[in-house]
C-alpha cells in the first residue's frame, strides 16, 4: 500500500493528504468526546443522586463542585442563583416585577433555558467536523479515484498500451484514495451517531431537571 501511495499522482497525494488530516482530527474528536460524554454521564447520574436525597437546596449547592463535568450542575448553579436573586428582591422590596411567585418562577426558567443552551453547544462541540467528514471523505476520495484513472487512461494513449500489466498499477494506485476516504469516513459516521445519541439522553435529562427545579421554585414561593 505504501508503494501505491509513493507511486501516485500529485493529485491523488494531496487528496490521500486531505483524507489523512480528515482522519486524524476525527479520531482526535472522538477520543475527547468519550471522555466528555462519559464524565457527564457520570457526574449527571451522581448528581441526580445527591439532589433527592438532599432536603435542601443550599445543601446541594454546597457540593455542586464535585459533579463539575455534569451539565446538570450547571442548570442547577443557575437556577439557584437567580432564585436567591428573586428571595432577595421579595424580602428587600427591590422591585416589584418580583413580587409574585409565577413572576420568580418565569425568572428561574429563563436562567434554565439558558444554562441548557450553553450546555447543549457545549456537548455537541466538534460533532459537525466529524458529520462533515462522514458525508464528505468518501466523495474527495472518489474524486482522487477518478483523477487516478483518467491519469492511467492518459498514460495508456500515450504508451498505445491496454494491456493488463499496463492498466492495473495505475487502477490500483487511483482506487487506494476511495479506500482511504471511506477510512477516515465509517468512524467518523460511527461516532457522530453515538455520540448525538449520548447527548440527546443528556439533553433530555436536562429538559426533565428543568422542569422538577421550576416545579420546587414553585412550591417553595408559594409556602412563602
Amino acid at each position: 500500500m505504501l508503494d501505491l501511495i509513493w507511486n501516485a499522482g500529485p493529485v491523488v497525494k494531496l487528496v490521500l493528504l486531505i483524507l489523512v488530516y480528515f482522519s486524524v482530527v476525527s479520531w482526535t474528536i472522538i477520543f475527547y468526546k468519550i471522555r466528555v460524554v462519559q464524565r457527564a454521564i457520570h457526574d449527571s447520574d451522581a448528581f441526580l443522586e445527591a439532589f433527592w436525597n438532599k432536603k435542601r437546596l443550599d445543601a446541594v449547592a454546597q457540593d455542586v463542585k464535585l459533579y463539575a463535568h455534569s451539565p446538570l450542575t450547571t442548570l442547577f448553579r443557575e437556577g439557584y442563583q437567580e432564585l436567591l436573586k428573586v428571595q432577595r428582591s421579595q424580602s428587600g422590596g427591590e422591585a416589584q416585577s418580583f413580587t409574585s411567585g409565577l413572576s420568580g418562577a418565569d425568572n428561574v426558567g429563563r436562567a434554565l433555558r439558558r444554562a441548557t443552551t450553553q450546555e447543549t453547544h457545549r456537548l455537541e462541540k466538534y460533532l459537525t467536523f466529524l458529520a462533515t467528514t462522514g458525508s464528505t471523505a468518501p466523495f474527495i476520495g472518489l474524486f482522487g479515484t477518478v483523477w487516478g484513472i483518467m491519469d492511467s487512461f492518459h498514460g495508456i494513449g500515450q504508451t498505445g498500451s491496454a494491456s493488463l500489466a499496463v492498466v492495473a498499477p495505475g487502477i490500483s494506485e487511483a482506487l487506494i484514495a476511495t479506500a482511504i476516504g471511506l477510512m477516515a469516513a465509517i468512524p467518523a459516521v460511527v461516532g457522530y451517531n453515538h455520540f448525538l445519541n449520548k447527548v440527546n439522553v443528556l439533553i433530555g435529562e436536562m429538559d426533565n431537571f428543568s422542569q422538577e427545579f421550576l416545579n420546587i421554585v414553585e412550591h417553595m414561593t408559594r409556602r412563602g
